[in-house]
């Protein structure tokens, strides 16, 4: 059985490419705006995009957009407003639609935060990182950590629910440091807070300082204790691990937006590489945008944006299924996972639960506490075939 991609929601995500600076752990789909002109091509190309799309959804219930990247917070607000509002006119918008957008917090782009509010942003996604000047050099950011605090502080005084990311588990962190900085953090008052394990991604700088030995990065064991240091101090400060790597002090503070990612929903990418997954007559499709501004914007004027289309198999869908929704806590019904064979029964899924790292719950497959510090093992044993 398929999830329902109703109940699971219905989003847009809006890839807006282009950063001030590229930071060395990055392997997202960014670029520099050095082509006059282009931003501003590309913003009409996102709003042509959303008109023709509409038509391939059909009508369907707003509940989230996601303005991500890059850094859409360079976006002109008037552009962003654009965004929003050619959403509302092709979609029914929930009452209480979520309006993402994520920032850096640099003064420049602070100082937009009034402003992009008035255009229809009701939740900041806030790239902290950190809050140690030597550990933002270390990163590449292109602000320091007054800065962070006072681009939260501006933050919380606009948007009625921010978050904030900040990564864990770089070279030389001890978990005393980590346990003060996410205090530190925690006193800024954000509801959300993403913390990530610093990931070396393959051809990135990081990778290539790795390789020479310029960079190293805590062993597995030293990122465990990082790990348990961030559940605990999050933990005990009200916040629920309601996703792996994200932490909500109220439901209401939780992503609806990617909770529509991780639950199986639906969502329509569009904008330099962005990707989408739509549900249409039962079958389960992905779909990818050209990676470079230049290539979309030209894709969109010849009304070919979305790229191809690719129909998922319904083995490979649940596969998927499996891989986001073991982030939450809540995890994924078995009802879903029956093409897998995955069941309560399963050999492998009752030599887990016997380990303490899958919950013994017979309606859902998910993980426990402890099976979370382990996850990209116990998925590894749940999909060996």
């Amino acid at each position: 059985m398929t999830p329902d991609p109703d109940a699971a929601g219905f989003g847009v995500y809006v890839h807006w490419p282009y950063c001030a600076r590229i930071c060395p752990y990055c392997d997202f789909n960014v670029h520099r705006d050095r082509r006059p002109g282009e931003a501003a091509e590309l913003a009409r190309a996102i709003v042509d995009d959303l008109a023709r799309r509409a038509a391939t959804t059909g009508p369907r219930r707003l509940g989230s957009i996601f303005l991500g990247g890059g850094t859409p917070s360079l976006m002109p607000p008037e552009a962003v407003a654009e965004v929003i509002e050619a959403c509302r006119r092709r979609w029914e918008a929930s009452p209480d639609l979520e309006v993402s957008l994520e920032a850096n917090p640099t003064d420049a782009e602070a100082g937009r935060f009034a402003a992009l509010a008035d255009a229809g942003v009701n939740r900041l996604s806030l790239g902290l990182q950190s809050l140690e000047d030597e550990a933002l050099v270390q990163l590449g950011r292109n602000h320091d950590a007054a800065a962070g605090r006072r681009a939260t502080e501006a933050a919380l005084a606009v948007f009625s629910r921010v978050s904030i990311d900040l990564i864990y588990a770089r070279p030389g962190q001890t978990p005393q440091a980590w346990a003060a900085e996410l205090d530190a953090a925690l006193d800024l008052g954000a509801g959300h807070v993403s913390p990530y394990q610093l990931t070396i991604e393959p051809g990135t700088a990081f990778e290539r300082a790795v390789r020479r030995g310029r960079l190293v990065p805590p062993d597995d064991s030293g990122a465990a204790d990082l790990w348990d240091v961030t559940q605990d101090r999050l933990s005990a400060a009200g916040f629920e691990a309601y996703e792996v790597s994200n932490h909500a002090r109220t439901p209401a503070d939780r992503s609806r937006h990617n909770l529509t990612y991780w639950r199986g929903g639906d969502w329509l990418g569009v904008g330099p590489g962005a990707h989408g997954r739509l549900t249409l007559d039962g079958v389960r499709r992905g779909q990818v945008c050209a990676a470079r501004p230049a290539d979309y914007i030209a894709a969109v004027a010849r009304g070919e944006g979305e790229g191809e289309a690719e129909v998922l198999p319904a083995p490979e869908a649940a596969v998927e299924r499996v891989l986001s929704g073991l982030r939450l806590a809540e995890g994924v019904p078995f009802r879903e996972l029956s093409v897998l064979g995955l069941s309560p029964g399963h050999p492998e899924v009752r030599d887990l639960a016997e380990a303490g790292l899958l919950a013994a719950d017979p309606d859902r497959l998910r993980v426990t506490a402890y099976g979370r510090r382990l996850l990209d093992a116990v998925l590894e044993r749940l999909l060996a075939r």
